[in-house]
């Protein structure tokens, strides 16, 4: 067995657990997408193309509004602003592969492959572009044959809101943002990210509150070292 195979079926063992809890939301994403208008192709070619749940949950409640294009791709992309900032995270465990492997590997990047990859790049293990595709490739295969499921059969869910799926959302989020809370300045970002956000959800309106709040919490991780630094030298 090759190393790349072994790195690669670890990397899908890796990412089971991740399949499983994203079931939900790719069906739901099919079943709202028919419930916005779109056809069963389309909202298959979304998830395969934009591969990405929170801005496609954004997109489908936009684009059956009377609402200019510029704005919705402007909306989906403050949603997923934080991918830029997990690509300047994950940069330094790039450096090892190839433009076209990185160009690959960001395309791919989800908040749970970004979790992933952190954590594995912390414990000092390597991130191979074979373990990082062993974990992508199942979750997108699963992501899109999940939109389209939920395309084909969600019909016959008359009420998806009376589920209380959408709420899984929330959890989901939240055990991604608690695998973090060994780092030491967990509390003060998440504070400062916290706070932001919902200011600015009350003021800017959503999406622009997922921006606003992951640039705070940047801020706040940046800066804190320098202060620290600082106090101790006084």
């Amino acid at each position: 067995m090759s190393d790349n195979f072994s790195q690669f079926m670890r990397g899908a063992k890796d990412g089971f657990p991740v399949v499983i809890a994203a079931t939900p939301f790719g069906l739901l994403f099919g079943t709202l997408a028919i419930e916005n208008g779109f056809t069963i192709s389309e909202a298959v070619l979304m998830s395969a193309l934009v591969f990405a749940g929170a801005s496609q949950m954004v997109g489908i409640e936009l684009f059956g509004q009377n609402i200019a294009p510029w704005l919705i791709l402007l909306s989906i992309f403050a949603v997923n602003f934080r991918h830029v900032l997990y690509s300047a995270t994950l940069g330094r465990y790039f450096k090892h592969m190839s433009k076209s492997q990185q160009a690959i590997a960001f395309f791919f990047m989800t908040d749970p492959q970004f979790a992933a990859s952190e954590q594995r790049g912390e414990r000092g293990e390597k991130l191979t572009f074979a373990w990082y595709m062993g974990m992508a490739i199942p979750l997108y295969v699963f992501w899109v044959a999940e939109a389209w499921l939920g395309a084909v059969f969600g019909s016959l869910i008359t009420d998806t809101e009376a589920l209380g799926i959408t709420f899984l959302l929330s959890i989901y989020f939240l055990a991604l943002l608690m695998s973090f809370r060994g780092r030491s300045l967990f509390v003060p970002v998440v504070a400062a990210s916290a706070m932001s956000s919902s200011i600015a959800f009350l003021t800017l309106g959503s999406p622009w509150h997922v921006s606003v709040g992951g640039v705070f919490g940047i801020l706040v991780a940046a800066c804190w070292p320098t202060r620290k630094r600082e106090a101790s030298e006084q």
